[in-house]
């Protein structure tokens, strides 16, 4: 037998808003200890990964940007890992949408599988969008200054795609509204000034955490644990610990973009740790 093609666009309805999330890319990886619980002895993620039914080196690692469609406005929340192996493009066409037909584009933050779809040839990708950027994040990537080494190349990226982008950007800080029912929440860490957002329509609430958590076991599991990409560590845990609290005690649907595709769950409480609980029917008309 072929194998099918792989499913890259789930889309449904948050209160009165559309909402759909696009398989940009997956990649299967080696170092699952190595990549989301630096120093943590080899036993204890062999253990862990048998626990979970999951491979304990390798793991496939999702790029899930996601898209709300207000009504009023149409907001892409981050733009993917761009060409050649984004597909945003492409899934952005199955639910009869081009590029010009975004009008916001919000950045939750600056790395590059989340900037990397921005610019086309040099020129902006969507270009009737106005741009959302969090003024934290965007103001430690224009400055430059005391990047890690691993996120040199990073810094760079961003001053080339981004920077031209300001005058047709807006910067907001934690507690401000992208428009009603969007509304960015603190999400520092992972990167200086990562954004995550709670989308809220007719009283169904969703919290689009982008890169809060990297891995729907371990990140979950063990939130306590250091992941090599993340930028401050110290932080990116205290942040994780606060929004797996606030996602399992208000009971939060939760896109992330990095979970396994459609990117969408919630989080439950496991004795002191928590669970990706993965949707099935929850979302069906």
């Amino acid at each position: 037998m072929r194998d099918p093609q792989k499913q890259r666009v789930y889309a449904f309805s948050l209160g009165a808003f559309r909402i759909a999330t696009f398989l940009d890319f997956a990649e299967p990886r080696d170092g699952l200890g190595a990549s989301f619980a630096t120093g943590q002895p080899e036993s204890v993620i062999r253990d862990l990964a048998a626990a979970n039914y999951i491979d304990a080196q390798r793991y496939e690692h999702p790029f899930i940007p996601a898209l709300a469609d207000t009504g009023a406005s149409r907001i892409l929340f981050d733009t993917g890992l761009g060409a050649p192996d984004g597909a945003l493009v492409s899934c952005l066409s199955e639910v009869g949408l081009s590029t010009d037909d975004i009008d916001i584009v919000v950045l939750t933050h600056g790395h590059p599988d989340h900037i990397g779809g921005l610019l086309k040839d040099g020129a902006p990708q969507f270009a009737q969008a106005r741009y959302v950027f969090g003024a934290a994040e965007f103001a430690f990537w224009k400055r430059g200054e005391g990047v890690r080494e691993a996120r040199i190349r990073n810094r760079d990226l961003f001053q080339r795609t981004c920077l031209g982008l300001a005058d047709r950007a807006i910067f907001i800080e934690p507690g401000q509204q992208v428009l009603p029912g969007i509304t960015a929440v603190d999400a520092a860490g992972h990167s200086p000034g990562l954004m995550a957002f709670l989308a809220e329509s007719a009283g169904q609430r969703m919290l689009i955490w982008s890169d809060v958590c990297l891995h729907y076991v371990i990140s979950l599991q063990h939130p306590e644990w250091h992941a090599d990409v993340d930028d401050d560590k110290v932080e990116a845990v205290r942040t994780r610990k606060r929004l797996l609290a606030m996602a399992a005690d208000e009971r939060l649907l939760v896109c992330g973009h990095h979970m396994p595709f459609p990117g969408l769950g919630y989080v439950g409480r496991m004795g002191n740790s928590y669970r990706w609980l993965p949707v099935s029917y929850q979302l069906s008309p």
